[in-house]
């Protein structure tokens, strides 16, 4: 009963009309947030291979990955900020060995540019496990560890790449081997009578995987032209550093670092792949360390005793 009074009221003091009027009732422009689908190429190439996309199920997955990357903004916003930083470095050792400049967006689809860590144990830029990372001429031990040298690492990912190409005559298949091994590839190509990419029904990982490094190609190579508007000074620059020559062991590395005036936590920062505080180096091997050049760190932060 209380209710049905309480409710009569409000009607009474006009919170609740049946009476329709218009010139009381004007509707007031509202904001929305407006999203928009991605505008896809009508052509497309990856390492000078075309891209057939005039298949429906290649311009939908392509089509996926174009909506997730670029409407996952801040993620987007932080591989274009590194990119300027480390696609430099790694289109070097690409060019270097004869590699298709396109292999620098499959780093950011293995790691987004970060010293990554997977639950499997692949590490680095390029993901490799440690028994890949050995056979391909990475030093991996207590001391070292060479999957986090982005430039070695990157040799390492390009002689497997090599190798992958040889066996296939296709980059883009080159590409998805990086992902599914050889040996994946090899098996699916047996038993479905297929030897493109695109023909190739696999695994959810592998089948999204070209189509990712695709999209970071797009998106990466015109940010603006998908909503992506970030100044020059916005983005993240690359650091110019010297090298030092170090061919013994290092009781501490924060004294080393010192004397060049970082401090430690910066040392390490440049040379990842220095898995320790010291370096016993007991075969008494040649290293090439990185130190950035000064005026980019404070040098009263070094280490003090």
């Amino acid at each position: 009963m209380l209710m049905i009074s309480s409710l009569a009221l409000l009607m009474h003091k006009g919170v609740f009309s049946t009476e329709k009027n218009p010139a009381e009732h004007k509707t007031e422009p509202v904001n929305t947030y407006s999203v928009f689908p991605v505008k896809l190429p009508s052509e497309l190439e990856f390492a000078g291979e075309p891209v057939p996309l005039g298949q429906p199920d290649v311009i939908e997955s392509l089509d996926r990955e174009m909506l997730v990357n670029t409407y996952f903004q801040s993620q987007t916003i932080l591989y274009i900020k590194r990119a300027s930083r480390y696609f430099p470095v790694i289109e070097r050792v690409l060019e270097r060995n004869g590699i298709p400049d396109d292999f620098k967006y499959l780093a950011v689809a293995e790691s987004g540019l970060t010293q990554a860590i997977s639950p499997s144990g692949a590490t680095g830029f390029w993901q490799f496990l440690q028994a890949t990372g050995l056979e391909y001429g990475l030093e991996i031990n207590n001391e070292i560890d060479e999957r986090y040298h982005i430039e070695k690492s990157t040799e390492a990912a390009c002689k497997y790449l090599k190798k992958s190409y040889e066996a296939y005559g296709s980059w883009t298949m080159a590409a998805a081997s990086y992902n599914a091994g050889r040996r994946g590839m090899d098996r699916q190509m047996d038993r479905q009578k297929a030897t493109c990419y695109y023909d190739l029904l696999l695994n959810e990982e592998t089948a999204r995987y070209v189509y990712r490094i695709l999209s970071y190609k797009l998106i990466l190579s015109n940010p603006s032209e998908y909503g992506f508007h970030i100044g020059e000074s916005e983005l993240y620059s690359e650091i110019p550093c010297f090298e030092v020559t170090l061919d013994g062991p290092v009781e501490s590395f924060a004294h080393f670092a010192a004397r060049y005036g970082i401090n430690y936590k910066i040392f390490k920062w440049f040379n990842p792949w220095l898995r320790e505080p010291s370096l016993e180096n007991k075969l008494r091997k040649t290293y090439l360390l990185s130190i950035p050049r000064e005026g980019y760190f404070d040098p009263s932060r070094a280490y003090q005793e």
